[in-house]
């Protein structure tokens, strides 16, 4: 009985490259997932690593592939399945709780490892060093420097804030309150993006007026709550300020 496997010939250069290629792959995914990890992060040591290994695996077989028998898929054409691939893999890392959102340093750091496989696969070993670095180095060397400018107080010169303001009253007073609310804000030329009124407690409601995102003056604002706070039916009238989602 003869077989006919349809098997390519060996070639002890192609496997070589191939192997470094892979262990190149290995080794800089290993490097990123150990920082990952020790930052306890949820993709760690070994998804870096197999994510890069696994791009350097299918874009080293579309590259051997087209060596051997040309046609399509190409090389760059698999490069951009691993791309979407691994987009989808970040998405599932991403995760969304209120108004906080947390993943996206670890979605972006597999679509890194990913990046740095691929340049693997490819034979672009200085690339994927240097992809490696590039990754290393956003993820360590900038970490301070985030930290910073978060700790820092929010100044209105440089970014825009949501500002809201809370008028407390008596229901019987709530379309009065409103109108005076309304003409206030529009005579200190701050214009209203969005208006709820809400019960509060059993007698009162409460009224929210965000306006659009500017910066105010402090003084100017707080003789518009002053004004609210004097009026009839009115036990609460107070503003604040949040950053621009």
């Amino acid at each position: 009985m003869n077989l006919d496997l349809n098997l390519p010939p060996f070639d002890p250069g192609a496997t070589l490259s191939s192997l470094i290629s892979l262990a190149t792959a290995f080794l800089l995914g290993s490097l990123i997932g150990f920082e990952r990890q020790v930052r306890q992060r949820t993709a760690g040591l070994r998804t870096n690593t197999l994510v890069a290994v696994g791009a350097a695996v299918f874009v080293d077989l579309a590259v051997r592939f087209h060596a051997l028998y040309g046609g399509t898929p190409g090389p760059l054409q698999v490069v951009a399945y691993v791309i979407s691939g691994i987009g989808f893999l970040g998405a599932g890392a991403i995760m969304k709780e209120g108004a906080q959102v947390s993943g996206l340093n670890t979605a972006a750091t597999l679509w890194g490892s990913a990046a740095v496989g691929a340049c693997a696969g490819a034979k672009l070993l200085p690339e994927a060093v240097m992809a490696a670095l590039f990754v290393l180095v956003a993820n360590t060397v900038l970490r301070p420097v985030v930290n910073r400018i978060n700790r820092r107080p929010l100044q209105e010169e440089f970014s825009e804030a949501i500002y809201a303001i809370h008028v407390i009253c008596e229901r019987a007073a709530q379309a009065g309150v409103l109108q005076r609310t309304t003409d206030l804000l529009e005579d200190a030329h701050y214009p209203i993006r969005s208006l709820e009124q809400q019960p509060f407690g059993t007698d009162e409601v409460e009224l929210e007026a965000v306006l659009y995102a500017t910066a105010v003056e402090a003084d100017e604002l707080d003789a518009v709550m002053a004004t609210l706070s004097r009026l009839p039916g009115v036990s609460q009238a107070f503003w604040n300020a949040s950053a621009e989602e």
